[in-house]
């Protein structure tokens, strides 16, 4: 049965409005996209999975306008068509939300969703109903954020948001997510869910992609699965459990998706935090780790946990006290914290944690750079052995090393990144969202290495958006709400439900609204 037909087992039977006939899509000798059939509906939530590689955003691309296929056809409202490029696909209703952030940074969120579309009141542009258009949209996500503010001062969650507020105010009959919800918590991910349905009912076709499996489950009708840029299967997502798409996904079963946990560490604490605070983020904020531990931060977008964590390595400005097996440490960059042994692995690993424009050899020796050079010289030949080793102990999958970070998927950057902070040795490794983009086998295997790191004796603290994933891997999580910490779980409290209620303060509200 072709894919193209399988998608009649949807309970939507209305007539596509874009299908892609044999698509493929190769660069130079590569074939990246081998003869993909598949059929969008309106009213339909189309998902498309497959692993880093399988060929998801290329597809996306081709259906966007911005590439064209190598051979096959898009065929929108029945008739054959070729896109001159992604404005002539945008005037004709099909949007791509990037999983790329796409704003100009030094533009406010209200400048970026009107840029080039601006609202005019006779001769002079509207502000006023832009920026209350722009407040409104933000609003619809459960998120208050300044709209006057740059979108540069914003997390990566907030510009998200934005990025997706931008591309349905254009509009719209088709609209396409690229993991939409990679840096949101579940609070905001609710929220886009809840839009897409309204989508829906509207008629808009929605096509779908996301590594996050449970939502898949939660928001599609349709399921296509691709890997290597080959078709698999297309099936109503009410014949599909996340477990089946997982195997379908990479070719094999994934039944323990964490790490056996071990018994939570009681030895003295490696690291002491005391009462510290990013101004304008996060205040007050006391915690420790022990060594063998593995601790958790969650909270909703906006909560401080990437901001405390970076004044606490000196990225921005913060105050409070910082104890290393009770030494005074005082961390004014991040260069002052590898040197005491503590080590922080950015959220934003694209363009804060590695160089793309570079080989991934010099992106993994670039922390540890003094260890590798030979009087005014790198020692290419111990570098090259350093990769070896970090390429065989984290699995990080290239056919050539001599090729760019960027040129990796994101599981493979992400075992990079973490490769060059584990050169240092540290003893404290704070990983922030270690799994975002990721797939699902990648994500199997970094929790591997994270419970490893542990296991070796190293103090690790993972901030994730991913309730789910702290609960399968932490000893403790706290939790964080407006910039304070607001309480700690450990063992069989370490549930969503209890994670929830502290990030969002429900019962707190629900209680003083009876006193």
């Amino acid at each position: 049965m072709t894919p193209a037909n399988e998608v009649g087992n949807s309970p939507n039977v209305s007539a596509p409005l874009l299908e892609t006939r044999g698509v493929t899509k190769a660069f130079g000798p590569v074939e990246v996209l081998s003869n993909i059939s598949l059929a969008f509906r309106p009213g339909e939530v189309h998902a498309i999975i497959g692993e880093n590689g399988a060929g998801k955003s290329t597809l996306m691309r081709i259906i966007s306008g911005h590439i064209e296929p190598t051979r096959g056809t898009l065929v929108f409202e029945g008739a054959p068509l070729v896109f001159k490029g992604p404005v002539d696909a945008e005037r004709r209703g099909i949007v791509l939300v990037h999983q790329e952030i796409m704003l100009a940074p030094h533009l406010t969120i209200a400048e970026n969703m009107f840029l080039g579309r601006e609202m005019r009141n006779g001769l002079t542009v509207d502000d006023r109903t832009m920026e209350r258009r722009a407040r409104e949209a933000m609003k619809a996500f459960g998120v208050e954020v300044a709209i006057d503010e740059p979108v540069e001062r914003l997390s990566i969650a907030q510009r998200q948001l934005a990025q997706i507020a931008r591309a349905l105010a254009t509009p719209h009959r088709i609209v396409i997510f690229d993991e939409p919800t990679a840096s949101l918590t579940p609070y905001e991910t609710t929220a886009l869910l809840r839009l897409i349905g309204d989508l829906k009912r509207q008629g808009v076709a929605v096509v779908y992609i996301s590594h996050r499996l449970e939502e898949v489950k939660a928001v599609a009708d349709i399921v296509t699965v691709l890997r290597d840029g080959k078709w698999v299967a297309t099936r109503p997502a009410a014949d599909l459990q996340p477990v089946e798409m997982a195997r379908l996904m990479v070719g094999r079963d994934l039944l323990d998706l964490y790490p056996p946990r071990s018994p939570a560490p009681t030895s003295a604490p490696s690291l002491e935090v005391k009462s510290f605070g990013a101004p304008g983020f996060a205040s007050g904020a006391s915690f420790e780790v022990r060594p063998g531990e593995i601790l958790g931060f969650a909270g909703l977008v906006g909560a401080g946990r990437s901001e405390l964590f970076e004044a606490l390595f000196g990225l921005r400005k913060g105050s409070g006290e910082i104890r290393l097996h009770g030494k005074t440490q005082h961390w004014p960059d991040a260069r002052a914290g590898m040197r005491a042994g503590a080590v922080y692995l950015t959220e934003d690993r694209k363009s804060k944690g590695l160089l793309l424009e570079e080989k991934i050899a010099n992106n993994l020796t670039l922390a540890a750079l003094d260890d590798f050079r030979r009087g005014p010289l790198v020692d290419r030949t111990k570098e090259a052995r350093a990769l070896e080793l970090a390429i065989a102990r984290f699995d990080i999958r290239v056919g050539d090393r001599e090729i760019m970070a960027g040129q990796m998927s994101g599981g493979n950057q992400q075992k990079l990144l973490l490769a060059k902070m584990i050169l240092l040795d540290p003893e404290i490794v704070v990983i922030d969202e270690p799994t975002r983009g990721v797939d699902i086998g990648a994500k199997q295997q970094l929790y591997r290495f994270i419970a490893a790191l542990a296991a070796e004796g190293r103090s690790v603290i993972v901030i994730s958006s991913e309730m789910t994933e702290l609960i399968g891997l932490c000893h403790r999580i706290i939790v964080m709400r407006a910039g304070r910490i607001v309480g700690e779980l450990a063992g069989e409290a370490m549930t969503e439900h209890a994670i929830v209620v502290l990030a969002t303060g429900v019962e707190t509200q629900a209680q003083s609204l009876l006193a």
